[in-house]
């Protein structure tokens, strides 16, 4: 069984966050851990929600804000739907992933965890007139 560590990170290089998950197969698909992660920050807001999300991805109906989405409300979020949203994102290059020194490039792609058990995600953000 493997330990993951799931990182954000700007594109620059500087942390944003960091969490571990354990007892994972050694190897799991881009999609597989994707949807892990998100099922992992979804169950972590839905404990205590509220109307900030720090996640991969903006859930429906909330706004961008500083590190995280507003919500209109305080509302329990559908991790099937994030993760859905999430999928999209990685084959739109919302966000990108490198697992060890290479980038992770479609969601069927297997990720050895014994090898790379850190995983950094990258969240690539529009630039503003460009």
């Amino acid at each position: 069984m493997a330990t993951v560590t799931f990182r954000d990170e700007t594109a620059t290089g500087k942390p944003l966050s960091e969490w571990e998950v354990t007892g994972l197969p050694e190897r799991m698909t881009v999609r597989q851990l994707i949807r892990l992660r998100v099922r992992e920050e979804v169950a972590r807001h839905n404990a205590r929600p509220s109307n900030r999300f720090n996640g991969l991805v903006r859930p429906d109906d909330a706004e961008t804000d500083l590190n995280g989405y507003r919500l209109r409300e305080p509302r329990r979020i559908d991790w099937e739907r994030q993760a859905e949203i999430a999928e999209r994102a990685f084959l739109t290059n919302g966000f990108f992933i490198l697992a060890g020194d290479r980038q992770a490039e479609s969601l069927d792609e297997v990720v050895d965890l014994a090898a790379d058990p850190d995983l950094i995600f990258i969240r690539l953000v529009a630039l503003v007139g460009g």
